[in-house]
This record gives C-alpha cells, sequence and structure tokens, in this order.
C-alpha cells in the first residue's frame, strides 16, 4: 500500500511543508525520451544547468539499482528513490521497469515518479501495482486554448496531434490518471509551471480542477524563459505570493521547490551526492527532440 499524504509529510523532503527535515532523494534518469513538445523545455545531456530536463547521463534500470545503493552508502538519510526524467516517465518502459526492481532490494525506500500524464490512464495500472507512492503530474492549464499555448504538440498511441486537439487530449488524459491513481491511495502532487503572459490568471482554476480529481499538493514553479517561450517573462516574487494564495483557496501549495535536475541526489539545500553517482559517462552537451 502507498504511504499516506500524512506519512509522505514527514519522510518526503518535498513535502515537508517549508520545514528543512533533513531527509534526502535520489532522482534516477531513466526516461530519455518525451511524448509531448512543451515550449519551454529544453531536454539536455550536460554537466551544468540546474533545471529539471538535464541529466549528466542516461542509465538503464539494472544501473539505477546500483545507483541507489551507492546513494544510500553516501547518504544514509535518503529516504525517495524518484524518476524525473530528463524525459516522461511514461514515454518509455523503463521508468516501471526500475521501480520493480528497486521495490525487490529496497522495500523500505519511498518510491516517487513524475510524469505530464499523456499515457496516465494507460499505465495507471502498472504505477499502482509497482508500488509507487507519491506520483507527479505536470498539468499548465485545464484550457485547451491555453495550453495550446504552452504545448505545442503530442503523439498519443502513433499518432501527432497538435493544437487544441492535443490539449484537449493531455488534459482529458491528465484528469482521469490523476483520479485513477488517487482513487488507489498514491499521494498525487501537481506541478504548474507558472507562465505570466500565458497562464497566470489561470492557475487558480488548474489548483481548483485538479484537487477535484483528487490531487493533494500543488507546485507552482516559475519559468525559466527558454526554448520557443524565451520571449516570456520570469515570475516575480510578488505574483508569484500571489497566485499561490489563490491556489491556497482550493488545495495545498508546496513553496521551496529547488527545480531540481533528473539526476539529482541528496539532501535538498544540504549535502549534494549527485557528482560521485554520475561521473562515469559524462557525455558532450546534446539536445533532445521533442515529440
Amino acid at each position: 500500500m502507498a504511504l499516506s499524504y500524512e506519512d509522505l509529510k514527514v519522510n518526503h523532503p518535498c513535502f515537508a511543508a517549508g520545514i528543512k527535515n533533513n531527509k534526502g532523494r535520489v532522482h534516477l534518469p531513466v526516461s530519455p525520451g518525451c511524448n509531448i513538445a512543451c515550449n519551454f523545455c529544453r531536454r539536455s545531456i550536460k554537466d551544468t544547468d540546474n533545471r529539471p530536463g538535464v541529466s549528466r547521463e542516461i542509465i538503464t534500470p539494472e544501473e539505477a539499482v546500483e545507483i541507489v545503493r551507492r546513494a544510500l552508502a553516501l547518504c544514509p538519510d535518503i529516504t525517495v528513490a524518484g524518476v524525473a526524467g530528463p524525459g516522461d516517465a511514461l514515454a518509455t518502459p523503463y521508468a516501471l521497469q526500475t521501480f520493480r526492481l528497486i521495490r525487490r532490494e529496497f522495500s523500505h525506500i519511498i518510491k516517487c515518479m513524475s510524469t505530464n500524464g499523456l499515457l496516465l490512464p494507460d499505465y495507471a495500472d502498472e504505477v499502482i501495482d509497482v508500488g509507487i507512492d507519491s506520483l507527479t503530474v505536470t498539468v499548465n492549464a485545464v484550457d485547451p486554448a491555453i495550453l495550446a499555448r504552452i504545448c505545442e504538440g503530442i503523439v498519443c498511441h502513433g499518432r501527432h496531434y497538435t493544437g487544441t486537439e492535443a490539449a484537449k487530449i493531455l488534459i482529458n488524459n491528465q484528469l482521469a490518471g490523476i483520479g485513477k491513481v488517487s482513487r488507489a491511495g498514491i499521494t498525487v502532487k501537481v506541478n504548474t509551471v507558472l507562465i505570466p503572459e500565458i497562464n497566470g490568471d489561470h492557475v487558480a482554476e488548474v489548483a481548483k480542477t485538479v484537487a477535484a480529481h483528487g490531487a493533494k499538493i500543488l507546485n507552482i514553479i516559475p519559468l525559466i524563459p527558454q526554448h520557443r517561450l524565451s520571449w516570456c517573462s520570469v515570475p516575480g516574487c510578488d505574483l508569484l505570493s500571489r497566485i499561490r494564495s489563490e491556489a491556497e483557496a482550493y488545495i495545498n501549495v508546496f513553496r521551496h521547490c529547488r527545480r531540481c535536475r533528473a539526476d539529482a541526489a541528496g539532501i535538498i539545500g544540504g549535502l549534494d551526492v549527485s557528482g560521485q553517482l554520475y561521473i562515469h559517462h559524462i557525455k558532450a552537451e546534446n539536445t533532445f527532440s521533442h515529440g
């Protein structure tokens, strides 16, 4: 059975309600591909840039087990093994394979996964079966007209969709998937990238909608202007604070996100052991194609 939300607030560093609890996490970069094309996303294999979508390398599920073993030796306070990219965890089979292997050897560790939610209805039963405790779904809009400005297109079941057609499919699948896994007892956190020029007045509606479908907490992430949204502005502290307060009318709001890399490891704001784990196959910078 998945850990409860109350248990996660004690043992998962990302659910500690802003209180530094000295619990650590290790991100396992086993997911190289993605099936949606977000206009702000630039995934890379590189040793610099402290942001989501970046990793030093891609590892196999079998290598991930060894990484967890080494991470716990270096930092015994690690309580979470997570897959957060650099692509989408459900676009390729490797994340679920990884969690099956981890469950055999590290039954005590919290299993955490991030996804865009496009294929969540298809894989919800497997997500439940492998014992995921915490699932993060990125939902940037629940209005197709708004989402179409954020996500250029999707590839779903072998077909490429664009515009509002793609947005409708993505939104429907995200909400259906959130509902299914939350009803199974998995704690769902929703990430929403705040883009002032596009969804700045829409985040409260996202909060209301995902809460109605079972999400427990919302993480509003300030945009890093890059890729096709390099023209957009970075949300200021006042705007971010106001929108977080508006969202709190509907759902708990996460306020201490560090926008971690897909190969982050250690204690947030403290001991960082990622450089000792992911040093063997560092590649030159390379940008994945979207979709």
